[in-house]
């Protein structure tokens, strides 16, 4: 595969790829945060809280609909495009069924519907994804040497769901929402009246 470039710079190595890959995550997270703020963002609000009053309203549900679909296979793209640039090459394998729980598990503990959450959820999952694999899974095998071999393997995914589940659970919302009531808190910290 040919390396990414833009105006005739190629993007070869993988230091000058990852500052790529930044520039243009911030550039979309920008695009997202600001399109919220518009009529259009309004309008794709009014439609998640309900459609019906939305349309009542005068929203036109399949336009916007539409719209949101494209915008979210606009960010795909350009995300699939850079993955690819940045491994080398795609196929079906690479997209398992457990990674798509992975990447929902992720928006979930993120926050829905905001634009930090999923950063939040990307940060903390694979975070937690690296305690559980680098310290705890050989902790797990060496201090039950009676159990058979690569069992703790599958306490990985098992906390996973746990997690998720105690997300649902006790922070529904996720941790933007929790990151909005800290620095409303830290604002108002010597005044809480």
């Amino acid at each position: 595969m040919p390396y990414a470039s833009i105006g005739g710079y190629e993007f070869k190595t993988e230091t000058s790829q990852y500052y790529l890959i930044m520039v243009i995550a911030v550039l979309a997270t920008f695009f997202a945060k600001n399109l919220a703020r518009t009529k259009v963002g309004r309008a794709f609000i009014a439609i998640r809280d309900n459609d019906l009053a939305a349309e009542v309203m005068g929203v036109n549900l399949l336009y916007y609909k539409l719209l949101a679909f494209f915008i979210g296979c606009f960010f795909a793209g350009i995300a699939g495009a850079l993955l690819a640039h940045w491994i080398g090459f795609l196929n079906a394998e690479q997209f398992s069924l457990s990674e798509s729980i992975l990447y929902i598990g992720m928006i979930i503990i993120g926050g829905l519907g905001t634009t930090l959450g999923p950063i939040f959820g990307v940060v903390f999952i694979r975070l937690l994804q690296q305690v559980l694999t680098v310290e705890l899974v050989p902790l797990l095998e060496k201090s039950f040497t009676t159990m058979p071999a690569g069992f703790a393997t599958g306490v990985t995914p098992m906390l996973f769901g746990l997690v998720i589940v105690l997300f649902l659970i006790l922070e529904p919302r996720g941790l933007a929402h929790r990151w909005a009531l800290f620095k409303a808190a830290y604002r108002l910290w010597p005044f809480s009246y």
